[in-house]
């Protein structure tokens, strides 16, 4: 029975399915011990913000990010290091910095803009880099197509160089006799120019000179203002910029001391008593940050991740503002402002 059982044509088969069967239990086994490992891995990101450090991440718009990472499975602590740069608001910082966050080796880097992305794509070519809210990022060189990023970046932009006819609108909504807007802007931010390009565009149509006012520093800031009324600027657009940003309240106290209206693409001037804002939600594309932080832990290739564009802008009216400055906001502000401030 025995060498019956073993001459049987049967018998190879099940030889053979075993064989497979042993052989596909094998292979299943390699990817669920790399899944295993890549769970007990502690990921090591590093982030690179341009402005200085907050005193809450909870309630700063960059909380978004650790938030976004907690929403995902991923511990501070237990599978997540963050390694927190801040730029304070000083660009030749921000390469120091980036090369600091190469040195230590971390897996990713999330960049808080335009400038602090370019410097963290000048020390590698190598690590993913995440950029959360940058301006321009096609016309700055960071990436080849929204669609097509390429290299080895990827994340969200704001699109905010775009909203600067929007701004000009909204300025002479809440001032119809306006006759000149200056344009407050950083000239090291390679998105600027595109930003200003943008006003002048929408400003042909009407009666409004533009005045290009440029500041580095909390000192050109001052400066610039001064040259503001010395040319009687009527109001004043704030172009997206980390440097700018970081002086948020310092802009906003100018603006009010002399009395110019103030709109700017961050909801961050308009706490700080500026007049309005309208840009996409800051906190909101920290967040989903994360999301290309996970498909990049999971195996996706930065190169292949679209970047994504907002889909909602927010507009925000500080109304204790307009009431200082003798405004009356118009019902067209009113009926499409997300909150206005009292």
């Amino acid at each position: 029975m025995t060498k019956l059982a073993a001459s049987w044509p049967g018998s190879n088969f099940l030889r053979r399915r075993q064989f497979l069967i042993v052989l596909g239990a094998c292979v299943l086994a390699a990817p669920l011990a790399a899944f295993a490992q890549q769970k007990g891995k502690v990921w090591r990101v590093g982030f690179l913000g341009g402005r200085g450090r907050p005193i809450s991440l909870e309630t700063d718009i960059y909380g978004g990010f650790p938030r976004g990472m907690r929403e995902l499975g991923y511990v501070e602590g237990k599978n997540l290091v963050i390694e927190w740069r801040f730029g304070e608001g000083r660009a030749e910082l921000f390469p120091v910095l980036a090369a600091e966050l190469v040195r230590l080796k971390v897996d990713v880097i999330v960049s808080g803009g335009t400038e602090t992305t370019r410097a963290a794509q000048k020390a590698t070519s190598t690590i993913p880099i995440v950029m959360a809210i940058a301006t321009n990022p096609v016309g700055s060189g960071l990436v080849k197509s929204l669609a097509h990023p390429g290299g080895n970046i990827t994340g969200l932009t704001t699109i905010s160089s775009d909203l600067g006819p929007k701004h000009l609108e909204m300025l002479l909504a809440m001032v119809p006799k306006l006759a000149r807007v200056a344009v407050l802007m950083n000239p090291a931010n390679s998105s600027s120019a595109i930003a200003l390009k943008n006003v002048q565009s929408a400003a042909q149509g009407t009666s409004v000179k533009i005045l290009p006012v440029e500041a580095r520093s909390p000192r050109e800031i001052e400066t610039a203002f001064t040259m503001m009324i010395k040319e009687k600027a009527g109001a004043v657009i704030v172009v997206q910029d980390g440097v700018l940003t970081n002086e948020a309240h310092q802009i906003a106290e100018l603006a009010a001391k002399h009395r110019l209206p103030a709109i700017a693409w961050i909801r961050e001037y308009v706490d700080a008593g500026g007049l309005m804002s309208y840009g996409s939600n800051q906190t909101d594309q920290f967040r989903r940050a994360a999301t290309y932080v996970d498909k990049i832990f999971k195996g996706a290739k930065p190169g292949d991740l679209p970047v994504e564009q907002p889909t909602k802008f927010e507009l925000v009216i500080n109304g204790k503002t307009a009431n200082a400055l003798g405004l009356k906001i118009p019902q067209s502000l009113l009926i499409s402002a997300d909150k206005v401030i009292q």
